[in-house]
């Protein structure tokens, strides 16, 4: 992994208020978790206002689906953070699906989408929810005629992508550009690395330092989305093989699921692939236990922390300081 040798020296790092001794330096890693100054768009599915328009309409059009009952917001709703609040997906007939819906929220940065990486891209990723028999169900055949035979629709694809048929493609890449605008907004934590001291707890200071060091977070969720988009076995139980399934030669995929982002993270419970942890303090229980099953795919990242109660309530309060007050997202009228 990224900085293992690193690690390797701040495992046995006591964190108290001031910075912790050794080679770590506060400064340094803040540096780490800059917010980037712009979103990143494909050359071939560039941003217009118009793009965006007409991929917030199909995302929460519900004649999108198989019954015309479920759009893209049903399981990705702002008021939950682009989750569902829900251990598990539920699909087509209230079937519970495997795994838990993951959000939405920061995906223009994402190399790899869903929990086991299938997608390599939004615009792939975009009509898989559609298509598949246990969520939307709605052929994308059937899908492009529908969106078709709704005349509100016409002007809008036509303002979007001019000179270009209605057809798979551009419902993607529509919707692909809206979901790169879903971004979370500025956090107390964001204004702290910028250089407002009082943004955030002294707690919460401290448990920064705990997340880059003795409780080891940052080998995963690095950056200023907390991910390092890469996919690791944790020590979930089950026979999900997550990435695994793709990957079946590689051992250190088996059981291995994508890092999420920590952005707004509190509002999103509950939490893992298969929604087994309830709270966030419970996650940093699971990861102080070093997981609850071993296995030879183990990520070697994974072990027993023995982190202190004070330790957890700092983790906590650091964790609390990334999630952002954003702006409520507009239901937009659909296409008669």
């Amino acid at each position: 992994m990224k900085y293992a040798a690193c690690f390797a020296l701040f495992a046995a790092c006591a964190v108290v208020n001031a910075e912790p001794a050794g080679s770590y330096n506060r400064r340094e890693w803040m540096s780490k978790y800059v917010r980037p100054a712009s979103i990143p768009y494909p050359d071939d599915n560039r941003y217009t206002q118009e793009r965006e328009d007409l991929g917030r309409t199909l995302f929460f059009d519900p004649r999108l689906s198989n019954t015309g009952s479920m759009s893209c917001a049903s399981c990705h709703n702002p008021g939950f953070s682009y989750g569902d609040g829900l251990p598990r997906a539920i699909g087509e007939g209230q079937k519970v699906l495997g795994r838990r819906t993951p959000t939405i929220l920061n995906l223009a940065w994402a190399e790899l989408l869903f929990w086991d990486g299938r997608a390599a891209s939004l615009e792939e990723q975009a009509l898989g929810p559609i298509a598949a028999a246990g969520e939307m169900n709605l052929s994308l055949d059937r899908m492009v005629k529908t969106v078709a035979g709704i005349p509100g629709y016409r002007p809008l694809f036509e303002k979007a992508y001019p000179g270009e048929p209605m057809n798979e493609k551009t419902v993607a890449r529509a919707i692909a550009t809206f979901e790169r605008t879903v971004i979370s907004g500025t956090a107390p934590f964001d204004r702290w690395i910028a250089g407002d001291e009082s943004s955030i707890s002294e707690a919460a200071k401290r448990g920064f330092d705990l997340f880059n060091t003795k409780a080891a977070c940052a080998k995963c969720h690095t950056g200023w989305n907390f991910t390092d988009h890469g996919f690791h076995d944790i020590g979930v139980p089950g026979d999900n093989r997550g990435r695994g399934v793709h990957l079946p030669k590689l051992e250190a995929m088996q059981y291995a699921f994508k890092t999420p982002t920590l952005r707004n993270a509190r509002e999103r419970a509950p939490f893992l692939h298969d929604g087994s942890e309830a709270t966030l303090n419970d996650v940093i229980d699971f990861y102080d236990k070093g997981g609850r099953v071993k296995r030879p795919s183990l990520s070697p990242d994974v072990a027993e922390l023995r982190l202190t109660m004070q330790d957890k309530q700092d983790l906590m309060e650091f964790l609390r300081t990334l999630s952002s007050t954003d702006k409520p997202m507009a239901v937009p009228v659909m296409p008669r």
